[in-house]
């Protein structure tokens, strides 16, 4: 398509834009004939990210900040090769961090134009090169050894003997040079030298500072790169978990774009999957949260995944890869193994803003008992450019040196792609094993959790969670995210429980597999660690809202026609009177409620069901509760109700003054507290804005006091009492909530609408209860986590804002309260204070 466009002359200096649009450039080369056998390079820098097409398929990945600025028409100009060709150039108008106007987290600048810098055709002087890489290691090596040690000083004399040697006018005198430098790197180490496992990495968000499209495109040109630096280097080995180098590659959804979008290139990828040098890890659909996703979700991150590779590569991942999540759940070890995982990598605890890890190599075991071998690279950082420094530090940092002798090192940019370099390669070639570094190997995953696993008698256990002590406000923040992620997962499991139900029942019925898992996928691309958090750009708020909106609609289609199978019989008109109602219930307990349904009149009606687990109930005559609700007005204004399980009593600001369970008479509310306390916080973090919310943010809590339409009661008693009362919120936002009981409900519900206009505030509610427990339970994936209610050690203050589920809960002997939601995840547990973020 871009090949037919008619095109027009381009300047080197000519700017080009606005934001996120895509410039093609077609570029005639001629090579002259005095070049040959010269090394010649095509030079292209401009500050977007390029793409070298060459015969119609893609070549070579352009970025200047990821320093590859050049591609390589031949190592060696032969006469027979062509000296005049043709190549394009796809210039996409956006950086390799997006486009953020005046900082890189900051909104996308919609006007920002990139401009091309330099257009060359050049001779590259190898030689040259080499030569400086061989210096650059050995000034490293003299500056970072220190004082005393003596290869430092070897490092810098000989380094100086180079220059020395030298002549920069005379070619001749290079050989000589670096004679010296090899040397000293031909100088081996001895046998209990610690050994690093260097793997090339290219870590690419599925979306965060772009949106999801322009994601399609950064794994192309990463990976064509990466592709070709193999083809030059065939000692490589890649593992693939995103892309690394060894290629780690790990998120099937980038691979299956990679597949649809650029066949070619994919071709390519499965040869060296199939020669062994490009090794998938990961295991997961996409790189997603660690904490939000449901377990559900989670073990379908693994079944597809898993899946994905085991299609298209005839293997499944025994590596768990998720490097730039922000904390990891304690279900996480049992879910691993449970999908044939039984090693992981990590390396983002290394952000803690307050405690330092205390392991990079450790069992991780989690809340059934299951263990897996976890590490974390020492370096702290997957993103490392193979220097001497980083190599230093990363033994230096390693917190179980004599426990363990190997640990790995990942070279390569990465967030906005773009992997290893030749120069990294090359700095990493001459410290392979040289006296006075730690060995340096390219290795693989499965080589570096080998000797892990020899070597693994004498680790440490950590068991619970890993909590980052950093990016708290992601389980808060972009609430209608959090919100649709947490309806589809419901949707998805009512259109499952149907569907297999109906299958059951009626062999005709076709169960909707292929719908299913193009729905699961959007819900799971969804959950990428910077989309489901809200830390991405407006552009991918839109994409991932529009995704909800689609697996709601089509996943109310496929439940319409499951219900329509399931229960045809009794949906004839014939079958029942036309007053009935029926009534599911997809949960695997019974349950009694009050529900909402059309009358004869088309109003809305009352009636209170019970339906049994995995069942139906045709509803006829209404049932009529043992005792029904009562709602009362009080001189003051403040409103009581009662259902013969819980009574209630109100103020004026819908506040909870009395929570009370009847048959032990028991308070919940502490004397002179109020429960369901909206309150609103400073949220000014350190930098990352949309991530963070600091611990200091507590010393700025506000009540919410300000009321616009005082407590009124909506609805009078009988199966349902409810009262209804407005708040102003900050400045200019505001806050409506009803306040329910339901006949025989042993819990009060609150239908809170907001409409948000503030910024850098917090709102949370807050409900403190007469409990005394030094632990609050918090729902997790397939179970339950327990944290500290108090502040004791760093450890328990740094979580002072906490993810949960559908609930957490303070509980003593005997009595206890819990706060339930439906689509939030921010919460804490304060002494006896709940509190939920909304």
């Amino acid at each position: 398509e871009a090949v037919v466009q008619e095109f027009g002359p381009a300047r080197v200096g000519d700017s080009f834009g606005p934001t996120w649009e895509t410039c093609w450039f077609k570029v005639e080369l001629s090579i002259p004939l005095e070049w040959a056998g010269r090394e010649v390079h095509f030079i292209w820098e401009s500050d977007g990210e390029g793409m070298v097409w060459r015969d119609a398929q893609p070549v070579q990945g352009l970025t200047k900040e990821g320093e590859k600025t050049s591609y390589i028409l031949t190592r060696s100009l032969k006469e027979s090769e062509p000296h005049s060709l043709t190549l394009y150039v796809e210039l996409a108008c956006n950086g390799l961090f997006g486009a953020g106007k005046g900082s890189m987290i900051a909104p996308p600048d919609p006007d920002r134009r990139v401009t091309l810098s330099k257009a060359e055709l050049v001779v590259f002087n190898r030689d040259v090169y080499e030569l400086l890489v061989d210096l650059e290691i050995l000034l490293d090596m003299a500056q970072l050894l220190g004082e005393e040690n003596q290869r430092s000083f070897q490092a810098l004399y000989t380094a100086n003997q180079m220059v020395n040697v030298c002549d920069v006018t005379d070619p001749s005198t290079f050989p000589a040079a670096r004679d010296l430098a090899a040397a000293i790197f031909s100088q081996r180490n001895g046998e209990s030298q610690h050994t690093i496992h260097a793997m090339g990495h290219c870590h690419i968000d599925s979306a965060w500072l772009w949106p999801y499209e322009e994601t399609i495109r950064k794994c192309a040109r990463s990976w064509v790169t990466v592709v070709h630096l193999m083809e030059h280097n065939p000692e490589l080995t890649f593992a693939c978990s995103q892309l690394g180098l060894i290629p780690v590659l790990w998120q099937a959804q980038q691979f299956e774009w990679v597949r649809s979008c650029y066949p070619g290139l994919y071709a390519r990828i499965r040869d060296f999957v199939a020669k062994g040098q490009f090794i998938p890890v990961g295991g997961t659909w996409v790189e997603m949260d660690g904490n939000l996703p449901s377990g559900e979700s989670m073990v379908r991150q693994f079944l597809q995944g898993q899946r994905f590779f085991q299609e298209q590569f005839g293997r499944i991942c025994s590596e768990f890869w998720l490097p730039d999540t922000f904390g990891y759940s304690a279900q996480l070890p049992q879910l691993m193994r449970g999908c044939g995982i039984q090693r992981f990598l990590t390396q983002k605890l290394s952000w803690n803003l307050v405690n330092s890890f205390p392991h990079h190599t450790f069992f991780w075991e989690g809340i059934d008992g299951s263990q897996v071998l976890t590490h974390f690279p020492p370096g702290d950082s997957y993103g490392m450019d193979g220097r001497v420094e980083e190599i230093l530090r990363t033994v230096k940092n390693n917190k179980d040196k004599g426990r363990v002798n190997h640990s790995a090192f990942l070279f390569g940019f990465g967030d906005g792609g773009g992997g290893p370099t030749q120069k990294m390669l090359d700095r990493m070639k001459r410290m392979s094993d040289t006296d006075g570094l730690p060995r340096v190997q390219i290795s693989t995953p499965d080589q570096l959790f080998s000797v892990l696993e020899k070597e693994s008698s004498q680790l440490c256990t950590w068991v619970g969670e890993l909590f980052l002590e950093l990016h708290n406000g992601t389980y808060t923040t972009q609430a209608q995210i959090k919100k649709g992620n947490r309806e589809c997962e419901r949707i998805l499991h009512d259109v499952e429980v149907l569907s297999t139900l109906a299958v059951a029942q009626d062999r005709e019925f076709q169960y909707p597999a292929s719908q299913l898992q193009q729905l699961w996928r959007l819900l799971l691309l969804n959950q990428f660690h910077d989309v489901l958090p809200g830390s991405c750009i407006q552009l991918v708020v839109e994409d991932a809202l529009q995704y909800y909106t689609e697996i709601r609609r089509t996943g109310a289609q496929l439940q319409e026609e499951a219900v329509q199978s399931l229960c045809r019989d009794l949906l004839q008109p014939k079958g029942w009177s036309t007053q009935s109602t029926l009534v599911l219930n997809t949960l695997s307990w019974e349950r009694t409620e009050v529900i909402s349904r059309p009358g004869p009149d088309r109003a809305e009606t009352l009636a209170l069901v019970t339906v049994p687990s995995m069942g139906y109930a045709l509803v006829q005559e209404p049932f009529v509760p043992p005792q029904l609700v009562t709602v009362w007005k009080q001189e003051d204004g403040s409103i009581n109700m009662e259902n013969g399980v819980i009574a209630v009593c109100l103020d004026t600001m819908g506040h909870v003054t009395s929570l009370q369970l009847l048959d032990s008479r028991r308070e919940s509310i502490p004397d002179g507290c109020y429960a369901n306390q909206f309150a609103l916080f400073d949220d000014v973090p350190l930098y990352w804005d949309a991530w963070d919310v600091m611990d200091y943010h507590l010393e700025t809590r506000k009540p919410v006091t300000t009321v616009l339409k005082p407590l009124k009661v909506t609805l009078g008693g009988g199966l349902r009492g409810s009262v209804r009362f407005s708040l102003q919120v900050g400045k200019s936002s505001t806050l409506t909530q009803e306040i329910i009981l339901d006949a025989m409900c042993p819990y009060l519900r609150f239908q809170t609408q907001v409409e948000w206009k503030e910024a850098h505030k917090f709102l949370k509610v807050e409900f403190p209860v007469q409990v005394r427990s030094t632990n609050a339970t918090y729902e997790i994936q397939f179970g339950h986590l327990q944290r500290p209610t108090h502040w004791n050690t760093s450890w328990d203050w740094a979580r002072f804002e906490v993810w949960a589920h559908k609930w957490l809960d303070l509980s003593e002997h005997g009595f206890g309260v819990a706060l339930l939601n439906d689509c939030k995840y921010g919460a804490s547990a304060h002494r006896n204070v709940l509190s939920l973020s909304l």
